[in-house]
Parts: structure tokens; C-alpha cells; sequence
């Protein structure tokens, strides 16, 4: 039925109104997805102090989310993983929502506040073909150190307080990126242990620190603390619950490495 260039359904129920309703069930039904989207992982909700789990309600809950991993390990379900501990070698500050957490002992190897890591799988991150992706260089796929650029093996480390930490003994490059992820440093003491590039830097020529040879400055730590670096557990092999420990570790020492550190600035 049609009345002055307006279509009616039934009765007085026109087009106009059908695109409306239409439009309010698809913008409820769309709020109610991504409300449920946003809430698998994570949840439900535990209260700090008394520690009640909320039920939740089947509007607002998702279900659980299953990711398909690759090179044949199965599938993963974030929600069947069993949960974190609170037994960590810290206390919060008072009794109340929010507060927050005073280490007890060394923050940088108890992995807290800013040295702290997520307890990802403990195995190497792989390659598209399933090859460990961070490797020694002299196990990479033909990768090498450019001829213009200063080869890091053999130059001396120095730490936060200019000291000498050790000796850069071997790289570890990313073969999926062609870049130097970590590198290998024989400490004081004769321990072997990694140093993310990202924390490195190579100095051309090393007057600030009284001498003219190229050097690496590692200022995230000092000289003693390398020793207590997380080891990996396969040598030319890093896992990638390893790296995340090794990161967080040196992450940490901005804050925690000496006692200024952790004091406010202002």
C-alpha cells in the first residue's frame, strides 16, 4: 500500500520504521558481542582484598577462546591454563583495592614491578619452517655482520657505573628479521650469559670512558649483577619463557639496579 510516497507494511507500519527497528536489534545485538568479545580472557573478576570470584552473567560473559598454534603444537585455550600464584616475595603496602606491592627481597631476580615477565610457553620461537628463530650467528642461515659495521665479539662491556662487566663473546640474531637480538657476554667471574641489543649500546670510540678502543655500554645493570642474569637452559637455544625472564631482568635494573634508582625524581 502506498499513501503520498510512503510504502506501509501492514497498516501504518512503513519502511521507514522496519529500518529503524532493524537498526536498534543489530546496535543491542552488537553491544552485547563485543561485551561478551571483551571479557574471555582475564576474567571473571577476582576481588583483591576478600578474593570472591564474580559469577558473571551469560549476557556479559564470552565463552572461552580456543587459538590454533602453529608447526603441530595443538590448540591453546587461555582459560584451561592454570592460574598464576600470589606467592611472590613481595606485600602490599596496606589492606585495600589497589595497593601496591613492596618487594621484600630482589625485585630484578623475583620478577616484580618493572622486571617482571609473563609465563609464556617454554619453547624457542620458530621460523616460518619450524627453524629456532634466535640462534647464535654461526647457526644462522647465512646471516652476517656488516663489513662497515663494528663486529661486537671481543669488545669490552661496561656497566652502569662505567666499570668493566666482561667481554661480548657471540651474537644472537633473529633469523626471521636479520637483526641482533641478544648479545653474548663472558662476565668477570668466566659466566656466559645474553644481553638484549635493545639494552646495548656500541660505542665507536670510547673516550667518555677514558680509552679509544670501541666498547659496548649495558647502563640497565651493573657489573655484579650479571652474574645473576636468567640462564637459558639448552646452550644456542632460548626459549621464549627464557627471553621474556632474561628482557624483565634487565627491564628492572632502570629501577632497581641501585639504590637511586627506585627514589623518586622530584
Amino acid at each position: 500500500m502506498q499513501s503520498e510516497g510512503v510504502t506501509y507494511i501492514v497498516g501504518t507500519f512503513d519502511v521507514a520504521e522496519l529500518a529503524f527497528l532493524a537498526f536498534f536489534v543489530f546496535f543491542i545485538g552488537l553491544v552485547i558481542y563485543l561485551n561478551r568479545e571483551s571479557r574471555r580472557e582475564g576474567y571473571p573478576l577476582e576481588d583483591e582484598v576478600t578474593g570472591r570470584v564474580d559469577s558473571g552473567v551469560p549476557l556479559t560473559d564470552g565463552g572461552k577462546k580456543t587459538f590454533s598454534l602453529p608447526h603441530g603444537r595443538g590448540t591453546y585455550i587461555p582459560e584451561d591454563v592454570p592460574r598464576d600464584t600470589l606467592d611472590i616475595a613481595a606485600k602490599q603496602a596496606f589492606n585495600g583495592h589497589g595497593a601496591p606491592w613492596v618487594p621484600t627481597g630482589n625485585a630484578m631476580q623475583d620478577g616484580l614491578g618493572a622486571a617482571a615477565y609473563a609465563n609464556r610457553q617454554d619453547y624457542p620461537d620458530l621460523t616460518y619452517d619450524g627453524r629456532p628463530r634466535i640462534v647464535p650467528i654461526a647457526d644462522s642461515h647465512e646471516i652476517a655482520i656488516a663489513p662497515q659495521d663494528t663486529n661486537p665479539v671481543g669488545l669490552p662491556v661496561y656497566d652502569a657505573n662505567k666499570k668493566l662487566a666482561g667481554t661480548v663473546s657471540d651474537v644472537w640474531v633473529d633469523q626471521a628479521e636479520h637483526i641482533i637480538r641478544y648479545l653474548e657476554v663472558t662476565t668477570n667471574s668466566g659466566k656466559t650469559v645474553l644481553a638484549p641489543m635493545g639494552v646495548a649500546a656500541v660505542q665507536g670510540k670510547g673516550l667518555m670512558f677514558g680509552n679509544l678502543t670501541p666498547l659496548i655500554d649495558i647502563d640497565a645493570i651493573t657489573a655484579d649483577q650479571f652474574d645473576n642474569v636468567p640462564p637459558i637452559a639448552t646452550p644456542g637455544q632460548i626459549t621464549r619463557l627464557e627471553e621474556d625472564k632474561i628482557q624483565a631482568y634487565y627491564g628492572g635494573g632502570y629501577m632497581y639496579a641501585t639504590a637511586e634508582r627506585s627514589e623518586p625524581w622530584i
